[in-house]
């Protein structure tokens, strides 16, 4: 059975990371597998910088790493880029990021802007459509726009995908989560701040929603 494990929002929570990466490793059993990240790798979180040193530096033998941008990862280049951008993104969570690098700018390595900022926005395999945020269902895929893989937000309880495809996404956040609808699933479950990950397991053989989940616990925020 070929499997892909899809880690949502990280948001600087390296210790999250690493142990999910450790619970997939254990899952997979020595198999080898394709490890989709959703996105907001930074900000809000203490450990922006490890986080993307971490998957900088690969995630495994036998895994393959398919790595999505989120807003967030978008909002920094773009305030590490323009200074005029800088209080947005610092509003946003960015000054937790901006301290992992030791509080200056000019510190974030020219390596880690780049990995962001060239970073995909969607990846589609046989059954389902992996992405950030969510997509318009009446647009084609080359024909969305950015803003709206970044920073779709779903109607509530909208059960739809896009066409036969199911989307994967995370950006709209639920604490009580994951949120699984017919044509959608919605692993954002608030990691940064509630200490609890949540990995979707999805045969790759089977259309649909996740076969199973790994959900790691770690320390709420502030603790």
């Amino acid at each position: 059975m070929s499997l892909t494990y899809v880690i949502p929002d990280i948001h600087g929570r390296y210790d999250l990371l690493c142990a999910g990466l450790v619970g997939i490793a254990a899952y997979s059993r020595g198999g080898a597998g394709v490890v989709v990240t959703i996105g907001d790798y930074v900000d809000k979180g203490p450990e922006s910088k490890a986080v993307v040193d971490r998957l900088l530096s690969g995630i495994g033998e036998g895994f393959t790493l398919v790595a999505l941008k989120g807003n967030h990862d978008a909002l920094m280049v773009d305030a590490l880029r323009d200074p005029s951008k800088m209080p947005p993104w610092i509003a946003k969570g960015g000054d937790a990021a901006l301290a992992s690098y030791g509080g200056d700018p000019a510190a974030v390595p020219q390596t880690h802007i780049d990995w962001l900022d060239g970073l995909r926005l969607m990846h589609v395999d046989a059954h389902r459509l992996y992405v950030h945020a969510g997509v318009e269902s009446e647009i084609p895929l080359d024909r969305q726009d950015e803003a709206t893989l970044l920073s779709k937000r779903y109607p509530k309880g909208f059960p739809c995908g896009f066409g036969r495809l199911h989307v994967v996404h995370g950006h709209d956040n639920c604490p009580d989560g994951p949120l699984l609808y017919e044509g959608r699933t919605n692993l954002d479950t608030l990691a940064w701040r509630t200490g609890r990950l949540t990995i979707g397991v999805f045969d790759d053989d089977r259309s649909g929603g996740p076969i199973d989940f790994i959900v790691i616990k770690g320390a709420p925020a502030g603790h």
